[in-house]
């Protein structure tokens, strides 16, 4: 959710600050503040409600914040309204201490409560206000800024990434962290603190991922980290292959026009280390067929649109291995008392590695006993650096809010192991392997044709821009499909969508059916495209506008039915939806920009959801 960065070096810190704030601000966008220390002491401030260029607005029409160390935030709200006083940074009651912080404190009112009655005076309306004043309070009755932070973070309870900050201590910064994301990066004039690699990319390469109940303090010229016990750690340092121009726009107009153009060489990147001479090979999984063994039921747990990629995962694999699995939503997981232990294996699917309510599934199953695989995209995340196994999909950077290439590459992946794992185990024939790793060696360019036919795609979108509500139907993997289709268009153009499995038209969802609804009937999945063909006749015939979706191969079968055509190379079966997706995410793209919708960064959202 909310974006971290802080430095402490032997350069002005306010660049670097708004720097690293503009590549983090698809974590939140509600407000944005910095605080940084003069080198006389003086703890300088600003912040203010809304985008970081009114922050910048501000900064360039005032004295500018001097001074080598400091902090900034950029906000998604969870409590307390946007506006300037609930911004951060928070500065307690003696204006000696700045705290940014990501995550959420339960017992923030009940901590609250009893410092009001100490006599301290609270300004805003969020949790993290009181993390600051707690700070403060201790700090005043121990005279030592870490014997009062411990103190903090054996009273609050809840999630928290933390950079801390006091005009007493003007050389050093604190960071803090339990179930939020926070890393520490080592540079040449100095070292930082962020959420995301992404804000570090133009400094340094080098980080170090901070672990739950860690504290770390911070200088121009050292990294000191401590566990709960306040003994010293020594922490692994690891190198970000990323390139910093994979964080930036390349030209395009929308972060998330660039990722999805980018995607047949993320494709490519996960494919190709991963089949040698027709052969899948997961390096990662060397002890499939012992994993395997005794397991008879597979959970692939995630969230948004890592769900729908379960979700076409569920059909996959329950073809593939003939064992159950269940495509569940990490927020209801650990809710719902799954049947949980050695026979299970939990696959956890999330871009960033952060997701706390898939983290908090993985933690659920990992203690009832089951193996944990992930899929991530983030090297060194919490959910990777916590599974028994970890396939990284390589798509590089993504940072619009609503996802492409990741959802991609997470597909093949999770594709890619279930036919690995079905050889493995002896459940697939050879020439149906063959032809899926043929697939697969085809896909990047075949990626590229859809995307070839951009044009097509930008002017269905600008004859059907104004509907104001949208129906996604498809049967098996068409109806997963449709999911993520559904997702694309409402998260970024704000049309009510909803995606419907076409078989249940009848069961109550024709009724909504009427003279100018807008269909989207998908019909890739070649078994059961005439009975997908049925359910296009059906709907049309109650007056609704069909765009269809198909392959080559069926398009003259569907297109004498359909007001608009999508038509997609033909590739194998299971491999049918990565295609599928691109014109879905390419026609999303396309109306919120004839709507003027902000792409990148759509109302109400941020990129990883690291609060319950």
């Amino acid at each position: 959710m909310c974006g971290i960065i802080g430095f402490a070096g032997k350069k002005e810190a306010l660049p670097i600050l708004l720097d690293g704030l503009e590549r983090l601000e698809y974590r939140g966008y509600d407000s944005a503040g910095v605080a940084v220390v003069s080198l006389d002491g003086d703890l300088q401030v600003k912040k203010s409600k809304g985008r970081l260029s009114v922050l910048r607005e501000i900064l360039d029409t005032q004295s500018p914040l001097s001074g080598n160390i400091g902090i900034g935030h950029t906000r998604w709200a969870t409590h307390g309204e946007p506006n300037d006083t609930n911004a951060h940074p928070h500065v307690g009651q003696e204006g000696k201490i700045a705290v940014v912080h990501n995550g959420i404190i339960e017992n923030y009112l009940e901590i609250k409560k009893s410092l009001i009655r100490k006599g301290i005076v609270f300004s805003s309306d969020t949790d993290t206000e009181v993390i600051v004043q707690l700070l403060e309070y201790y700090y005043r009755k121990k005279s030592n800024l870490m014997d009062a932070v411990y103190a903090v973070l054996n009273r609050i309870k809840g999630a928290y990434a933390m950079g801390i900050l006091c005009s007493d201590n003007p050389g050093q910064m604190i960071a803090a962290r339990k179930d939020a994301p926070l890393l520490i990066g080592y540079g040449e004039d100095g070292n930082y603190i962020a959420s995301d690699v992404t804000a570090l990319l133009a400094h340094t390469r080098t980080v170090t991922y901070m672990e739950d109940d860690e504290v770390a303090v911070i200088t121009a010229d050292d990294v000191q980290i401590f566990d709960r016990d306040r003994f010293q750690l020594e922490k692994e340092k690891h190198e970000i292959e990323w390139d910093v121009s994979a964080a930036e726009k390349g030209g395009y107009a929308h972060f998330m026009l660039k990722e999805i153009m980018e995607q047949p060489e993320a494709v490519r990147k996960t494919i190709s280390p991963r089949l040698a001479d027709g052969e899948i090979v997961l390096e990662e999984l060397r002890d499939a067929k012992e994993l395997m063994k005794n397991i008879s039921r597979i959970y692939i747990v995630a969230c948004g649109s890592a769900y729908h990629v379960g979700m076409v995962g569920k059909y996959a694999l329950e073809r593939l291995l003939h064992i159950p699995v269940e495509a569940c939503l990490a927020s209801e997981f650990r809710y719902s008392e799954p049947i949980l232990g050695e026979s299970s294996l939990v696959i956890i699917i999330s871009q960033s590695g952060e997701t706390l309510d898939s983290m908090a599934a993985l933690r659920e199953a990992k203690r009832r006993g089951s193996k944990v695989l992930s899929i991530v995209n983030v090297m060194g995340s919490s959910i990777a650096r916590e599974s028994d196994y970890v396939l990284y999909t390589w798509a590089g950077p993504e940072i619009a809010v609503a996802t492409t290439k990741a959802y991609t590459t997470q597909m093949v992946l999770l594709l890619m192991f279930g036919v690995y794992l079905a050889k493995q185990l002896d459940r697939m024939e050879q020439e149906e392997y063959m032809a899926v790793t043929r697939g697969l060696q085809e896909l990047p360019e075949k990626i590229s044709i859809v995307l070839s036919d951009i044009d097509h795609y930008q002017k269905a979108a600008s004859r059907y821009f104004n509907h104001n509500s949208v129906f996604y139907i498809g049967r098996n993997l068409d109806y997963a499909l449709g999911l993520e289709g559904s997702l694309k268009l409402k998260e970024i153009s704000y049309i009510h969508s909803e995606s419907y499995a076409a078989g249940e038209l009848k069961h109550g969802t024709i009724s909504l059916i009427e003279h100018g609804t807008l269909v989207v009937a998908l019909a890739t999945y070649e078994p059961l495209v005439e009975k997908s063909l049925s359910n296009i006749v059906e709907v049309k015939s109650r007056g609704a506008e069909v765009i269809a979706m198909t392959t080559e191969l069926t398009a003259s079968l569907i297109g004498s039915q359909a007001s608009e055509m999508f038509v997609i190379p033909k590739t194998h079966s299971l491999l049918q939806s990565v295609l599928g997706v691109i014109p879905l995410q390419l026609f999303a793209y396309y109306v919120a920009l004839n709507r003027g919708c902000d792409i990148d960064k759509p109302r109400n959202l941020a990129k990883s959801v690291t609060v319950e």
